[in-house]
C-alpha cells in the first residue's frame, strides 16, 4: 500500500503538463514536505506507472537529475515533448518550469526552513 506522502508526490506529478518541467524540489513543496526533494526522488526512482510522467521532474537549476542508467531516455523524452534539452540540462529552465515562480511561491519556499512560520498553501492553476 503506498504511504500518503508517496501519493501526494505522485498526485503532483501526473499534473505536469506536456512540454514543461519541475523540480524535486518543487513537488516536494507542493505535496506538503518543503524539505523533502531527496524522498521525491526515491518515489520516482521507484516508480514504474507508465501514467506518472518522472521524466518532468528535473533538478534544480534545470539539470536533468536522474533517471537510472537510462539519462539519454530522460532527454528524449523531454525532447519528444518538444523540450530544448542539452546533454545535461533543460534549457529556458524558468520558461518551461511548471508551476512558474510566483511571489506566492517564492515567500512559501523562503519560510519552508521557518518551523514556526505557518504552513505556506499553495493554489495550482491551469496554464
Amino acid at each position: 500500500m503506498p504511504s500518503d506522502f508517496r501519493a501526494r508526490v505522485l498526485s503532483v506529478v501526473r499534473r505536469i503538463p506536456i512540454g514543461r518541467v519541475t523540480t524535486y524540489g518543487d513537488v516536494a513543496l507542493l505535496a506538503g514536505a518543503p524539505r523533502a526533494a531527496r524522498a521525491v526522488g526515491t518515489v520516482m526512482r521507484d516508480c514504474r506507472d507508465p501514467r506518472v510522467p518522472c521524466h518532468r521532474v528535473i533538478a534544480a537549476g534545470g539539470g536533468l537529475g536522474g533517471y537510472g542508467t537510462f539519462l539519454h531516455v530522460k532527454r528524449d523524452l523531454l525532447r519528444a515533448e518538444g523540450l530544448e534539452v542539452s546533454p545535461s540540462r533543460v534549457r529556458r529552465f524558468e520558461h518551461v518550469r511548471w508551476p512558474g515562480p510566483s511571489r506566492n511561491r517564492q515567500k512559501s519556499l523562503s519560510r519552508a526552513g521557518n518551523p514556526a512560520s505557518p504552513a505556506p498553501r499553495l493554489t495550482l492553476q491551469k496554464t
